[in-house]
């Protein structure tokens, strides 16, 4: 995914950084795209971001956020439960993970991205992902969390272009597409008029199509207060 946090900034509200991002903010996951200039940066240099609450202090935060990280952590309810014991009483958790219809597209493993290790939704006793997680149950279950707001994200997704599930021939056309687009960036035709013949060629046959590579959102968001 390209620049989620800069792209989430676009679809919040003028008051949200002033209501939720004040204070000492931590960003777990940050990469270079921090949720707020002001924020800590927590990153793979910095340490285990499953594990965190054994080197950053408890209950000292006045936002937890993270955006895209969770569903690279090898065990999602106790990674959330560290990120959680980092919030103070009255503090916030905002986080942001890919909604698995949307980015997964029904297929699992993840075509879209190799690393990850969960998939998610709101909601819904059926699921046809084999490591899914309800995340507002999850986000609701945490000790003293009061959900504030639980909420799909989905500017600028094309709903046409969406897979229900991915059949083999859709993982190969996908590999193959980005087999050949690897082969034009080495030879200096990215984003150049033989790349895009390729990416309308692959779109006419059916390719899933990655749409938070370009301006899209595909996302949950949820913010969660700590009671006091």
């Amino acid at each position: 995914m390209t620049n989620e946090a800069s792209k989430t900034r676009a679809v919040r509200g003028k008051d949200f950084d002033e209501t939720y991002l004040r204070g000492r903010v931590i960003d777990i996951g940050c990469g270079p795209d921090l949720i707020v200039a002001h924020a800590e940066p927590f990153d793979l240099g910095h340490g285990d971001a499953q594990e965190i609450a054994k080197v950053r202090p408890h209950l000292a935060y006045d936002a937890v956020c993270s955006s895209h990280c969770l569903e690279h952590m090898r065990n999602v309810p106790a990674a959330l439960t560290q990120w959680w014991a980092l919030v103070r009483k009255g503090g916030y958790l905002v986080l942001v993970v890919p909604d698995e219809d949307l980015f997964e597209q029904g297929g699992w493993p993840s075509i879209f991205n190799r690393d990850h290790k969960a998939t998610f939704r709101i909601g819904g006793k059926t699921t046809w992902s084999p490591v899914s997680y309800d995340i507002f149950a999850l986000v609701q279950s945490l000790d003293g969390a009061e959900i504030v707001s639980c909420e799909r994200q989905d500017r600028n997704y094309d709903y046409t272009l969406m897979k229900s599930r991915l059949s083999r021939r859709d993982r190969c056309l996908f590999l193959l597409q980005r087999v050949i687009k690897g082969i034009f960036r080495r030879i200096g035709f990215a984003g150049t008029f033989p790349d895009k013949i390729a990416s309308k060629l692959f779109a006419s046959v059916g390719t899933p199509v990655d749409q938070t590579a370009n301006s899209a959102l595909a996302q949950i968001q949820v913010i969660a207060r700590k009671r006091d």
